[in-house]
């Protein structure tokens, strides 16, 4: 559930970030930030697998931030370049073409409507034509084909995001509007999953949906309590992740923050805990090693230190 919340989430931010540099820049110049935002973030999910570091072939050219990078790619031209009902166009026949495609199309030397792994045409294509290192061999979660529902999770988050950003619209019509739209998509999401299944690695229509609907609910519970009552107090750490979440996402796969609580909790302490009740000891570790990464968002933002992509 994090990374389609996050890939619609950046739809939402793009809104704000991309309306205005349209407004002072123009169309233009905002695509070529576009390209620029994708390109840094693509070099950033490069680097958080190693880079060239183990050698030409194991480089990984699609992952976690590559997918994100290309979501922004897709979503940020979409805002730039097509009028809202371009948006739903483009969303509705990603969907359904790919749905169609992986429902009723044989896979070759395979049959049509099989969604088991390797016999589907989203591994099929990555088997195929995506190069170098895969994540599970011959195919990849983050694949080629998934990535065009991925960009889907995206654009429903900039749908979000424009109603938010409509100055036109009450704030509690907003709140009700947002539940609407996430109990449909919920819905939405279940019913299509009777005949495509909800399934991450190949990022299908139906969890599409049903990722986008859970999280426009939790946006709209985030707005009313945070912007509409005002009780912003208690979300204050998630404020100091959420200014430097790229810089956290990559400092987790450099700096083994479990590993370094382990020298503050390990050895004695963890076989007594251990003996208190098993799993007791690396459950600590985990929760310490998660205090030092926030702990880390908190000085960033206390200095004002953020990495901008």
């Amino acid at each position: 559930m994090i990374f389609p919340l996050f890939a619609f989430l950046m739809g939402v931010s793009l809104v704000f970030s991309l309306s205005k540099s349209l407004a002072a820049l123009g169309p233009r110049q905002t695509t070529v930030k576009i390209l620029k935002r994708s390109a840094l973030l693509y070099l950033f999910g490069l680097l958080t697998y190693g880079g060239i570091s183990n050698g030409f072939e194991e480089i990984r050219l699609l992952g976690v931030l590559q997918r994100l990078a290309l979501c922004f790619l897709g979503a940020g031209l979409a805002f730039v370049w097509l009028p809202r009902k371009g948006w739903l166009v483009l969303t509705t026949s990603l969907l359904l073409g790919y749905w169609l495609l992986l429902s009723f199309v044989p896979v070759p030397g395979g049959s049509a409507g099989d969604f088991a792994e390797t016999k589907n045409w989203s591994d099929w294509i990555d088997k195929h034509f995506l190069p170098l290192r895969k994540w599970n061999g011959d195919h990849d979660p983050e694949g080629l084909l998934s990535t065009l529902p991925a960009i889907c999770t995206t654009l429903l988050g900039m749908f979000a995001g424009k109603l938010l950003r409509d100055g036109e619209q009450d704030s509690l019509r907003k709140v009700k509007i947002l539940a609407l739209w996430g109990g449909a998509g919920i819905v939405g999401g279940l019913l299509w999953s009777l005949h495509f299944p909800l399934i991450k690695n190949i990022w299908t229509s139906s969890f599409v949906l049903l990722t986008a609907g859970i999280s426009t609910l939790l946006l709209a519970l985030f707005y009313y309590v945070i912007d509409i009552r005002s009780h912003r107090r208690w979300c204050q750490p998630f404020v100091w992740i959420g200014m430097n979440a790229i810089t956290i996402y990559l400092l987790v796969h450099l700096v083994d923050f479990e590993h370094l609580a382990r020298y503050f909790v390990g050895g004695e302490i963890r076989g007594g805990l251990e003996s208190l009740w098993t799993g007791l000891g690396d459950l600590l570790a985990a929760l310490l090693g998660l205090a030092f990464s926030v702990w880390l968002c908190r000085f960033l933002y206390r200095r004002g230190i953020f990495l901008r992509v």
